[in-house]
């Protein structure tokens, strides 16, 4: 059984000619770039831009990782509220997070099956009998800044089945740190599109469970 024994001492081929894409998807994807510096912040710094109002631990932060995690790895550690994407040389990338509301949250370990730019989004039935309102979108939400996959998402897979969990932006970045979404992790939309091209398919994705505290020792 997956555990949330301690992962991180933190301190604080082939190719195929393109596919020519369907017109509603072409059109969608002249947009991306703006609807990126849309989301982005002016002067955006990593480290420090904060229009959000975010607590600050929740700012992205190198930090230090146990050296026996493989490069290339998420964990998510869904106490504290934090996204670690592992590093070379015993270093980590630190983010905040939102986890699923009570229930909802999945623990387990995954790949990365998928990743994409500007997702469109399509509600699960279960989301819907959960949220009627979501029935709208029944046939899928075309992506977009107000999009609930937000700038970019990672699809988790359990071998070749899609979870319908995903590790993805958010319009609403004021719920970092809480639990607040149907299941999925949430970031900030600048912070995974900077992650984004950091992330290989394959690479696995831990989400530990909501309900054990780690420490620096463990």
């Amino acid at each position: 059984m997956l555990s949330r024994r301690h992962f991180i001492i933190s301190s604080a081929a082939l190719f195929s000619a393109p596919i020519a894409l369907p017109q509603r998807a072409e059109a969608q994807q002249s947009n991306w770039d703006d609807w990126d510096a849309q989301v982005t912040p002016a002067g955006f710094d990593l480290a420090t831009s904060n229009p959000w109002g975010l607590h600050p631990r929740f700012l992205p932060q190198l930090v230090e990782s146990n050296t026996r995690l493989r490069t290339g790895d998420i964990h998510v550690d869904a106490v504290a509220r934090y996204l670690y994407h592992i590093r070379e040389n015993g270093l980590a990338m630190r983010f905040g997070v939102a986890i699923g509301r009570d229930g909802l949250y999945e623990p387990g370990t995954f790949s990365v099956g998928r990743k994409v730019r500007w997702p469109q989004w399509t509600p699960t039935a279960n989301m819907i009998a959960r949220d009627p309102e979501y029935a709208e979108f029944a046939g899928g939400m075309p992506g977009g800044p107000t999009n609930p996959l937000g700038a970019r998402a990672f699809y988790l897979y359990v071998g070749s089945r899609d979870t319908y969990l995903r590790i993805h932006g958010t319009p609403q970045p004021r719920t970092i740190g809480q639990r607040a979404s149907s299941g999925c992790v949430r970031m900030v939309m600048p912070h995974i599109i900077n992650l984004f091209e950091d992330v290989e398919i394959g690479s696995m994705a831990y989400l530990y469970p909501a309900s054990e505290p780690i420490t620096a020792s463990s």
